[in-house]
C-alpha cells in the first residue's frame, strides 16, 4: 500500500467520524433518522451500515434519539399547556383523558347467569378469564397511549 493510499484512507475515516458526530448531534435535536442523515449528507443505508458495524455509534445514536424524543415531548407538552390556557377544548379534553381518573375511558362488562347453582364449565371459566385479560390490556393500552 502506498503512502498516498494511507493518507486517503485516513481522510475518509476522518470524514466518516465527522459525519457520525454530526448525525448524533442532529438526532438529539430532531430524533428522525432521515432528517439527521440529510443534514449530515449521509444516506440512510450508510447510517444503518454504520450501526451494524459500530456498536459505539449505535449506542450513541440510540441515546441521542431518546434525548431528542424527550425534547420533542417537552415541546409538545408546552404547546398543549398553551392550548389549554387559550381555552382550546380538544386540548382540555386530551389532558383530562390522560391525567384525570374521572375522564378516562371506561369499559363496562355486564351479563346474566341463567342458573346460580350450576357451576361454570372449564370453557366458560376460560372465556371469562380471557375477557378479563382483554379488558385489563385495553385499560393498560389506554393508560399508556391516551
Amino acid at each position: 500500500m502506498k503512502a498516498t493510499d494511507n493518507k486517503k484512507t485516513g481522510q475518509v475515516w476522518q470524514r466518516q467520524e465527522a459525519s457520525k458526530k454530526l448525525i448524533i448531534e442532529e438526532l438529539t435535536k430532531t430524533p428522525i433518522i432521515e432528517i439527521a442523515c440529510k443534514k449530515a449528507n449521509v444516506g440512510r443505508a450508510t447510517y444503518y451500515r454504520w450501526c451494524k458495524g459500530d456498536t459505539e455509534f449505535t449506542d450513541q445514536a440510540r441515546e441521542s434519539i431518546m434525548g431528542g424524543k424527550l425534547l420533542i415531548n417537552d415541546m409538545a407538552e408546552s404547546q398543549l399547556i398553551s392550548a389549554i390556557k387559550d381555552q382550546k377544548l380538544p386540548a382540555i379534553i386530551f389532558w383530562l383523558k390522560a391525567n384525570h381518573p374521572d375522564y378516562t375511558s371506561k369499559l363496562e362488562v355486564t351479563g346474566k347467569i341463567k342458573s346460580e347453582n350450576a357451576p361454570l364449565t372449564p370453557e366458560q371459566e376460560q372465556a371469562i378469564m380471557r375477557a378479563i385479560e382483554l379488558a385489563d390490556s385495553t385499560d393498560q393500552h389506554l393508560i399508556n397511549n391516551p
